[in-house]
């Protein structure tokens, strides 16, 4: 009964998005609801710390999750209302007007390294809203920005999914890293070949997407692994993405050389149009992104000093009291949303912005995410409350009884339930990185490779996260088809899931 009332809430939250279609905020509302109840009344959460943890879950919702979606999303619409998103449109067509080619770049180079450098939903905003701008679907950009924003996740925001882990398990981060990139090896094929069928599903470009997606999976799986082995679990998905970005760009090139046809005159029209802007005005364009990408890098673990002095000023420590939660602290200057908003804003002004019409756009940008907003602190909100109620501890031990032996095979789901409710990897791995790692203990396997398949897992729950549905659909203009996104997304997330299980059963390292 325990199990069954513990999954209530997500079931309540799945029918309701995937089947009966309602809005994100509706659902959200309603299934917080439910598992306040639930909460209170099965698993006797006093009234008094279920309101607690529903109020740090609704802060942990506005910083940083709204707080980042609110500027990546301003610093779209400041490109737009500066007019340079044409010119970073047309810069886009010039590398190539193959739909895969656009796609893979966008989605899984460019959106793999803003997921390194600053995580957060900036990996799926930033890259939906250009792909919407290119003439793509909003439907279509959601769902491939989702699809390719689950791999690097392990990586994001500087590695800080799996250092969090390696602080809760006591297990070695480079162990941890080197252990996510083998498990992740089919998936970096599989997931950009996905993003290329689904940009171009013709018979006739079969082909060259194999080739694509192999030559991408490649590099990508080779730079992270000889990152995570020598570098740590800060620089993977950097090297990735940045290997990635090069790699598709010299294919784009080498297929124009071949390119024939109205598809070669289209091509070097569009070069010819793109050629007319000179350096600096390119320079100008991308100046928005290149100084946030600067910002993020400056302030990252990358340059410990140079972090560890901002984040001894500026800060905000709120205390709750309820037993079991800790002070949380924002450290403003190194947060990755008023690192958007600075850039932007800079960036806003070099590009021919008013200070006046910069905050008008940041005002409306505001008035369009009310859903949003509502969205997203409603499941974090439910979420917390299922944490501290003891909910989530009885779905994974419960999968845990129920698969003894072959629990391995399960393990990188306990990671993506844990990312489903959460919307966060680094959370799944707070929540049950140390149970996979002493259930290895029970079974005799080795706790690395199980805390690993739990981030692992965790990056597949992050594709149907109803959190990044959220900030998908915000940047795409698309709120209210959070259940038509999620619909879209599920068959995907459930084979990478499955994918991940084989991997982590079938190459377990032997102990002992």
């Amino acid at each position: 009964m325990e199990i069954i009332l513990a999954l209530l809430p997500i079931a309540l939250l799945i029918v309701m998005m995937a089947v009966l279609k309602q809005p994100g905020d509706r659902s959200s509302v309603i299934t917080l609801v439910v598992t306040a109840i639930v909460a209170v009344l099965g698993f006797s959460l006093s009234v008094h710390d279920m309101a607690f943890s529903f109020l740090y879950g609704a802060l942990k919702a506005i910083s940083p999750i709204l707080i980042i979606i609110l500027m990546a999303i301003f610093s779209y619409n400041i490109l737009l209302k500066t007019g340079k998103m044409e010119v970073i449109k047309q810069q886009f067509s010039m590398i190539s007007t193959d739909r895969s080619v656009q796609v893979l770049l966008l989605t899984w180079a460019f959106g793999g390294l803003l997921e390194a450098m600053a995580g957060f939903g900036t990996a799926v905003a930033i890259p939906a809203a250009i792909l919407i701008s290119l003439g793509y679907k909003p439907i279509f950009s959601a769902v491939v920005c989702l699809i390719a924003n689950s791999v690097a996740t392990t990586f994001g925001a500087i590695g800080t999914p799996v250092i969090v882990l390696a602080n809760e398990t006591g297990c070695d981060a480079s162990i941890l890293s080197a252990n996510a990139v083998l498990q992740l090896a089919p998936l970096m094929f599989i997931v950009p070949f996905i993003i290329v069928f689904l940009a171009d599903s013709r018979k006739e470009a079969l082909i060259k997407n194999i080739v694509l997606s192999a030559i991408v999976g490649a590099i990508s799986l080779a730079g992270q692994y000889l990152s995570a082995v020598n570098m740590g679990a800060e620089s993977p998905a950097i090297i990735g993405s940045l290997l990635s970005i090069i790699v598709i760009v010299i294919f784009a090139k080498i297929m124009k050389t071949m390119g024939k046809g109205k598809t070669e005159e289209k091509e070097t029209e569009n070069k010819e149009k793109t050629a007319s802007f000179t350096f600096g005005q390119l320079l100008n364009a991308w100046s928005v992104y290149l100084l946030i990408l600067f910002l993020v890098i400056i302030t990252s673990p990358l340059f410990p000093a140079i972090r560890e002095a901002l984040n001894s000023v500026c800060v905000t420590t709120i205390n709750f009291p309820v037993e079991g939660i800790k002070p949380y602290k924002i450290n403003w200057l190194t947060h990755a949303g008023i690192l958007l908003f600075v850039g932007t804003f800079i960036g806003g002004l070099i590009q021919g912005a008013s200070a006046s019409m910069i905050f008008k756009t940041l005002w409306k940008t505001f008035t369009q995410l009310k859903a949003t907003i509502i969205t997203v602190i409603c499941l974090v909100g439910f979420s917390t409350i299922m944490d501290y109620a003891g909910m989530i501890t009885v779905i994974a031990g419960g999968l845990a009884a129920a698969t003894g032996g072959l629990y391995p095979l399960f393990a990188p789901l306990v990671g993506g339930i844990g990312t489903f409710i959460t919307g966060s990897d680094t959370s799944a791995n707070i929540l049950f990185g140390k149970m996979q790692s002493t259930v290895a203990g029970h079974i005799n396997v080795s706790p690395d490779w199980l805390a690993s398949a739990n981030t692992v897992g965790a990056t597949g729950g992050k594709i149907i996260s109803p959190q990044s549905i959220a900030v998908a659909t915000s940047a795409c203009g698309q709120q209210g088809q959070e259940g038509a996104i999620l619909k879209s997304a599920i068959p995907y997330a459930l084979l990478y899931i499955v994918v991940c299980g084989l991997m982590v059963y079938f190459f377990m390292p032997s102990v002992g």
